[in-house]
């Protein structure tokens, strides 16, 4: 974790709600014109944006919950409130795709930004409830607030706001406001400076003190677009050089787009204090971040430079790592890379040179970073394969580099404690191992030992996390626990993962002995808790476990996220927020995590919801749809292992297939599709075999619960889980009556250098990606699809054109399916006109297709014959809804 970083408090976004505020209505003319129209024998032409059924629209349009963050001292919440889902309108504003970003040239800010709409004060008294809220004022009225941080001491907020008017976007100032009076003031005293948010915004240096990015001063226009082009693009490999890289999207095209990008993405640094002092430090540059070292004396600066890349984005362009003193006099370049347009595709593979640069939180001045000696290649094989170092920022009498610890696998990261323990992470995604390493790095006589060696795919063997307290610096650090008998230990937070579901703990764990001791586990009967942050922070030191104090959440099937105190010795809990059901329509949903298995053996798991009101008895088996998303696994052990819990409280975004209990179905999320690799198989060389197989399993035991009509199972999935769906469509039609696959790719040999965590190429893997692609199997699918993709879709390989040649493929065998371009949406839907049709479009395909829809047995071909029949526990009966016993899994409260 970097000192910027580190600094900032916890935040927490309460669950619940994914849309908009009730009854405020963003309409268009078109929706509202077009609402009453037929839904039959619509064309494919434009109609107009679509309004779902009012029981869709109201759970979406419920109001959105706001985010929680934590004072320093852990006295006081903000109240960070959100809008409603964003008119269309805001997508449609200009921007620019450059390098891999979207950028908002009006307002200097990458585009598409979420924002605040209010900010609310709260002090935590003393017996744990909260004061009456106290807003933040003195903004213009109507801005859109982003980047809000505490002070050190936590006096004082920083924020940006802006303010659009006649649909155009504002730039962004920075403000402060009192945090005991709740009144705010503009940072800068002159109107005419702004901030630059393209890469990093502001961080405070000190209580009183912020570095910030701003546009420069003496900037002039955009730069003008050549009406005649100066010459021809020219991309050259006349060293032969092996480059291969992914299908990125929003490259640089030209030296127009580069001279934009220099324009819109380089900043000046500004320091400002709170009393008015302005201060430019360094040159104007693209700087990527700002980091104060945790003594606030020093500054590490990150920054890009020319010679840019049309074929790999920003990340990877030239990058410069510089040290100055906080009142701006340089020190030294910590490191200056190439472009790294070569980095191997192969997984677990990185660039040259230095990176993960990071100052030690638990002192003044101490950077840190890794080296790899492999030259980035997973494919090498290199003892020692990184290096981490360390140095002061100043190395007294030219002092080299020390090196704290040398790893053959690829460094994952590093927990700093004190000068006598430090965790340093290890990984390999190859064979999934991982690794952690207990360090005494100031220590030279003390030799570094493995704490855990494990496979990161196995949840039940995670040991968890250690938790970390503030320390005076500002900077966050392990805790260390003592305890009534003098011995001390560290916090670890897990998961729990067991067979029955997620059991989250917090275990006091000896780092000498590996001796643990429980101290908090959840509610494994009805509730579903978790350690959200250390409340205990404020001094440094040991803590002692009598005054341990931890923040933790609480949830059911029923209940939404609540947010509790818990204090030891007595561990009382005390509840701190109530917020509201954000959808008590679906309050009493039925919810279960059911486990079954392929046929293979693999142990297989999903959540299955049903709607409230359901009676078995009388309603028999519903109509379902089945939302999934695959997984890869290197053994199947871990692919069947039980991952989350049968408590969570089921939250419902603005595209969740629960949506649909509404509407009377049964919803199967999630049932686990593993794709699975032992040993020195390649997992993609199987998939469609294990696909299959997956979704057979899935289906055949919601089909013996006699929860779902066999004749009307949906099945659907976003990006990975459009192309499962394609898939699935494709190779067994005897299993689903129709489809939904939105923003997928179909075709694999348009991402030729890898894809997912394929990391063969096409020519390496022919077959594999021929035979993956549902574009290839385009004349298997007869059963209705419908796809959904955003026109601007930036995600790397689900290209816009994936499903516009896909459908074309579909219509060139007379598939009855649909395409829906959503103007100016990306890989994820934002607009509530867009995701308000998506809906739209969703239900009215399920309507058709899967309640009204033809029965599949009637509907496969002579040739698929063989593959109707579903396994026989249970199906042709449950298909007349007369058998008893497929309710027997039911709890008691479902069979009256």
């Amino acid at each position: 974790m970097s000192s910027a970083a580190s600094r900032l408090s916890h935040i927490v976004a309460a669950t619940g709600g994914g849309g908009g505020a009730a009854g405020e209505s963003n309409e268009s003319p078109q929706a509202a014109s077009s609402a009453a129209q037929e839904d039959d024998g619509l064309s494919s032409g434009d109609m107009g944006y679509r309004l779902p059924p009012k029981e869709i629209q109201d759970i979406v349009d419920a109001p959105p919950l706001p985010v929680l963050s934590f004072s320093p001292n852990k006295d006081k919440i903000l109240f960070l409130k959100r809008r409603a889902l964003p008119p269309l309108s805001d997508l449609a504003k200009p921007e620019e795709k450059l390098a891999g970003l979207r950028i908002d040239g009006n307002s200097n800010t990458r585009s598409r930004m979420s924002f605040y709409t209010g900010i609310g004060i709260h002090k935590l008294l003393d017996d744990g409830t909260l004061s009456p809220e106290k807003e933040v004022h003195g903004y213009p009225v109507g801005a859109r607030i982003n980047f809000v941080t505490w002070s050190q001491d936590g006096r004082h907020i920083s924020f940006s706001a802006r303010v659009d008017e006649d649909n155009k976007s504002g730039k962004l100032r920075v403000w402060i406001a009192d945090v005991e009076s709740g009144e705010a003031r503009p940072l800068f005293k002159s109107p005419e400076i702004y901030l630059n948010a393209i890469f990093d915004s502001f961080v405070w240096v000190n209580d009183c003190t912020l570095l910030v990015c701003t546009i420069p001063e003496t900037r002039g226009a955009p730069p003008h677009k050549p009406s005649v082009p100066s010459g021809p693009k020219i991309q050259s490999n006349e060293s032969k050089n092996v480059v291969q890289v992914r299908t990125f999207q929003d490259l640089l095209k030209d030296e127009y787009d580069a001279e934009l990008f220099d324009y819109y993405a380089t900043s000046q640094l500004v320091l400002a204090s709170l009393d008015g002092t302005v201060k430019p430090i360094g040159p104007p540059a693209i700087y990527t971040s700002v980091d104060p070292s945790p003594d606030d004396k020093y500054i590490m600066l990150s920054s890009i430079h020319r010679p840019y890349s049309y074929i790999v984005p920003c990340g990877r362009f030239p990058k410069k790592g510089e040290l100055w003193t906080v009142d701006g006099k340089f020190i030294r370049e910590l490191c200056d890379l190439p472009l790294a347009e070569d980095i191997p595709i192969t997984m677990s593979s990185v660039r040259k040179g230095k990176r993960s640069i990071n100052w030690r939180p638990d002192k003044p001045s101490t950077l840190y970073w890794v080296e790899t000696q492999d030259g980035g290649d997973a494919k090498l094989e290199v003892s020692p394969r990184d290096i981490v170092y360390m140095e002061n920022a100043e190395p007294i009498n030219g002092e080299h580099p020390e090196i704290l610890h040398k790893l053959d696998l690829r460094y994952a990261g590093t927990s700093w404690c004190d000068e006598s323990l430090a965790l340093v992470y290890e990984s390999w995604f190859k064979t999934r191992k991982i690794r952690t390493w207990v360090l005494s790095p100031d220590k030279k006589d003390v030799s570094p030992h493995i704490l855990f060696d494990r496979s990161s795919e196995d949840v039940y063997s995670d040991p968890g996390s250690p938790m970390f307290r503030r320390t005076a610096m500002g900077t966050y650090v392990i805790a260390k626990i003592k305890k009534e008998d003098g011995n001390t230990y560290v916090l670890l937070n897990g998961m729990g993962a067991t067979p029955e579901g997620n059991v989250p703990f917090l275990n006091l764990f000896d780092i000498n002995t590996g001796s643990k001791e429980r101290i908090w586990e959840s509610d494994r009967e009805k509730y579903y808790e978790t350690v959200v942050a250390l409340m205990s922070d404020k001094t440094d030191g040991e803590l002692s476990l009598d005054q341990l104090k931890i923040l933790a959440s609480k949830e059911s099937k029923t209940e939404n996220t609540q947010y509790y105190l818990q204090t030891w010795p007595e561990k009382n809990q005390v509840k701190i927020t109530n917020f509201p059901h954000p959808y008590p329509q679906l309050a009493s949903l039925y919810k279960e995590m059911i486990r079954y298995q392929r046929k293979d053996g693999v142990q297989l798991t999903a959540n299955l919801y049903l709607p409230p009101g359901y009676d078995p008895s009388k309603d028999g088996p519903l109509p379902c749809l089945v939302w999934s998303y695959p997984g890869e696994f290197k053994s199947k052990d871990a692919a069947g292992q039980v991952r989350g819990s049968p408590n969570e409280f089921p939250g419902i975004g603005a595209t969740s297939p629960l949506l649909w209990l509404a509407r009377g179905f049964a919803i199967l999320s999630g049932p686990t599709i593993p794709i699975i690799g032992e040993g020195d198989e390649e997992a993609n060389d199987r998939y469609v075999e294990q696909l299959v197989a997956s979704a057979e399993a899935a289906v055949e035991e919601v089909v013996k619960r006699g929860v779902a009509h066999p004749d009307k199972i949906a099945v659907g999935g976003h990006s990975y889980g459009a192309f499962m769906t394609a898939n699935l469509l494709a190779h067994a039609p005897h299993l689903f009556c129709c489809g939904i696959a939105r923003s997928g790719a179909y075709n694999r040999t348009l991402t030729p250098f890898g894809f997912q965590n394929e990391d063969r190429t096409l020519w390496e893997a022919t077959s594999t990606y021929v035979e993956m692609s549902p574009f290839m199997s385009a004349n298997k699918i007869k059963k209705p699809i419908l796809l959904i993709h955003g026109e601007q879709d930036n995600n790397s390989g689900t290209l816009t054109m994936q499903s516009d040649r896909f459908f074309n493929a579909l219509k060139g065998h007379g598939a009855l399916s649909r395409l829906v371009i959503l103007p100016f949406e990306s890989h994820g839907y934002s607009a509530r006109e867009s995701i308000m049709h998506v809906l739209w479009e969703t239900d009215r395909w399920l309507q058709n297709y899967c309640v009204n829809g033809t029965s599949k047995v009637d509907s496969v071909s002579e040739a698929d014959s063989e593959n109707k029949t579903l396994s026989a526990s249970g199906g042709s009966a449950a298909r007349e809804g007369l058998n008893p016993e497929g309710f027997s899994s039911l709890p008691r409260s479902l069979m009256w």
